[in-house]
């Protein structure tokens, strides 16, 4: 965390600022509700999402309220779709701790993301951040879109580059596009610096998601799922995606049979993973993410040398070289 508490000096103050609005925001006079967020504020991540709220809007001005506004609505909904996705995954854990439907079971929950994402949309009412809004509402819509498109496609075991990219862009790096636009609106950018901010978070958020993918075949499961857990969901991802496109018939339809037919066995499962290395599906997935970073990285070239600029710099980087 200590790299992180250096990259967060430039926005300390506005880090502790939103912490105690997004303790606010969450707030019910509903008992379970108020003990669960509780419990969610005590085991909260790294924050990077409001990090790059705050940066963004420094970056490009002066934050004001609407930058708070923008960071507590994007916590909340991350928040809520992380809950959500527990549910859908039947994960007990979330990072290294028990999960909210682990504790609570299903159907709670599943309202607590509701609440929570309803609580996030009246912020922005209440502040009358329409802008903002349209902005995280469009980032909901494609965040949804981009996880059923990957479902359709794990039905299928049929899914090339094109489609993955897709896939990443709308279920990941959607969100993450919409912390450094907002960041850039809330500080009364125009179009043209909110957009470019936007494809700023955009690239960062694909490298974020290839990171992620990547690490599906450590040796260890270091971000609280085991080794090969996209195999046994039947995720088809970057590093398998060129492993199968980079193989003869006979190989990919070996490969496609295994996951399909014996995707729990962990045995079984090593083979895939060992084939994905072996074809160097590590290696490309590998200078995919790098070539992402760096595509964010060029956006800020424009930007005179300041210690903000530094820190989103250093945040672009820790999403590719961070260990969980």
């Amino acid at each position: 965390m200590a790299l992180l508490d250096t990259i967060k000096a430039p926005i300390k103050e506005e880090m502790a600022k939103f912490e105690t609005m997004f303790k606010s925001s969450m707030k019910s006079k509903v008992k379970i509700l108020d003990i669960i967020t509780s419990y969610i504020i005590r085991k909260k991540g790294k924050q990077m999402r409001p990090m790059f709220v705050f940066l963004s809007a420094k970056l490009n001005g002066t934050p004001t309220d609407a930058t708070y506004t923008a960071a507590s609505l994007i916590e909340l909904l991350h928040t809520a779709t992380l809950i959500h996705d527990d549910v859908v995954d039947e994960a007990y854990e979330r990072r290294g701790f028990f999960s909210i439907n682990a504790i609570w079971k299903s159907k709670i929950a599943v309202l607590m993301g509701d609440y929570l994402l309803a609580k996030g949309l009246l912020l922005s009412v209440d502040n009358k951040a329409y802008d903002l809004l349209e902005i995280v509402s469009e980032a909901v819509r494609e965040m949804s879109e981009g996880e059923l498109l990957q479902i359709q496609h794990s039905r299928t075991m049929n899914i090339n580059k094109e489609q993955y990219f897709e896939i990443i862009r709308k279920k990941t790096a959607t969100l993450i596009a919409s912390c450094t636009a907002s960041g850039a609106k809330s500080v009364g950018c125009s179009d043209e610096v909110v957009n470019n901010m936007k494809h700023f978070g955009e690239n960062v958020g694909l490298a974020f998601q290839i990171k992620d993918d990547l690490f599906d075949y450590q040796p260890k499961g270091l971000i609280g799922k085991p080794t090969g857990n996209d195999i046994k969901e039947k995720k088809l991802t970057l590093p398998l995606i060129y492993a199968l496109e980079n193989s003869s018939k006979s190989e990919r339809k070996h490969i496609l049979r295994t996951i399909s037919k014996n995707n729990t066995n962990a045995d079984k499962v090593k083979t895939v993973i060992e084939f994905v290395t072996a074809k160097g599906g590590l290696d490309y997935a590998s200078s995919q993410m790098h070539e992402y970073k760096n595509r964010a990285l060029n956006i800020l070239i424009s930007y005179p040398d300041s210690a903000v600029k530094q820190s989103m710099i250093d945040l672009v980087n820790y999403t590719i070289e961070r260990n969980k």
